[in-house]
C-alpha cells in the first residue's frame, strides 16, 4: 500500500522515537539494520526526515538522530505518508479513474472508500510516541 522508502520512513522514525525515549541518538547504520533496509538508502530517508523538521540530526563521534519527545507526541504517520508518497493514497480511485467521486463511481469506489476513509483515521490516530512506545513495551515490533 505504501512505497518502500514511506514504509521505511515510517519504521525508521518508530525506531528512532523509541531510541530518543531512552535519551540515545541512532546512527544510520543501526537505523538501516532495525528496519532491514540498505544503508545508502536509510540515509536519504533520514535526510528528508531532517528537512522536514521531524527528525534532528547531530554531528559528531557520538552523534546520530534523534526524535524530540514533543514532536513524537505531535506527528502522526499521515505526515510521514504525505512527505514520502503524497495524498494520493488518501484522495485517488482505488482504480486509477481520473474521474471517479460519487456522482461518478467506479466499479468499487464504495467498498474502496471505506478502506481509504480507514486508513485515513489510522494515520491520524497514531502519533510516534504512541509507536515508539508499544515497541519498547514489547507490544509491538518492528522486524
Amino acid at each position: 500500500m505504501f512505497s518502500k522508502a514511506c514504509e521505511y520512513a515510517i519504521k525508521a522514525s518508530i525506531y528512532i522515537a523509541q531510541q530518543s525515549l531512552q535519551h540515545r541518538s541512532a546512527n544510520v547504520k543501526d537505523v538501516s539494520a532495525s528496519v532491514n533496509a540498505p544503508v545508502a538508502f536509510t540515509a536519504k530517508i533520514l535526510q528528508q526526515l531532517c528537512r522536514e523538521d521531524i527528525l534532528r540530526s547531530i554531528r559528531g563521534k557520538q552523534g546520530g538522530f534523534m526524535f524530540d519527545i514533543e514532536k513524537q507526541k505531535a506527528v502522526t504517520i499521515f505526515r510521514v505518508v504525505e512527505i514520502f508518497d503524497g495524498d494520493g493514497l488518501f484522495t485517488n480511485c482505488g482504480l486509477g479513474l481520473h474521474k471517479c467521486s460519487s456522482l461518478n463511481p467506479c466499479p468499487v469506489h464504495d467498498d474502496f472508500k471505506v478502506v481509504r476513509d480507514g486508513l485515513i483515521l489510522m494515520t491520524h490516530k497514531y502519533t510516534f510516541h504512541d509507536l515508539a512506545l508499544k515497541t519498547q513495551n514489547g507490544l509491538a515490533w518492528l522486524k
